[in-house]
């Protein structure tokens, strides 16, 4: 996902698609949480004009996160629809609301922005849809876990159970 201003350049009157799939397993180095990084789908298109160059972008993948509850394995999808723009010079260019990048060199390199939008991606918390898979015990030495369903359903303690007699008599 590199590429250098002259190899843009020949792009400029029909722009340049884009539809490639790379490797990111590197974001794992910068947040431990991120157990795998299945791989990254990249589509759209490129506009090159003489003073900047945009890349519209569509980052497809998922990433395997810990269940937040039990720690197993999540599959979480990436699904990302961005718009980067790189200034070619930049006295020429206002930047209003617009976050742009500035070019390094001759050369664009799509990847460590990529590697941003998929670190800004990893949700606070996620969760196992199925709670019945291994992962923390779901119980224990005079405790368990229990569901919503559970604790909705009245149930009467045996010790209070002769209260409930004493008003049927009225």
């Amino acid at each position: 996902m590199k590429w250098t201003l002259s190899q843009l350049q020949k792009f400029r009157s029909k722009g340049l698609p884009i539809d490639e799939t790379i490797n990111m397993d590197e974001i794992k180095e910068t947040d431990p949480s991120i157990r795998r990084v299945s791989p990254i789908h990249i589509t759209g298109r490129t506009d090159i004009d003489s003073t900047k160059v945009t890349f519209h972008l569509n980052i497809k993948g998922s990433l395997v996160l810990p269940c937040s509850r039990t720690l197993v394995d999540v599959d979480y999808p990436i699904n990302v629809e961005t718009t980067e723009t790189f200034l070619l010079k930049v006295s020429e260019y206002e930047t209003d609301e617009e976050e742009v990048h500035q070019v390094k060199g001759d050369v664009i390199d799509l990847k460590p922005i990529i590697a941003e939008i998929l670190l800004l991606e990893v949700p606070m918390q996620v969760f196992c849809e199925d709670t019945k898979e291994e992962g923390a015990p779901q119980s224990g030495n005079d405790w368990e876990v229990i569901q919503e369903q559970d604790l909705q359903e009245k149930k009467v303690d045996p010790r209070l159970a002769g209260l409930a007699k004493f008003f049927e008599n009225e």
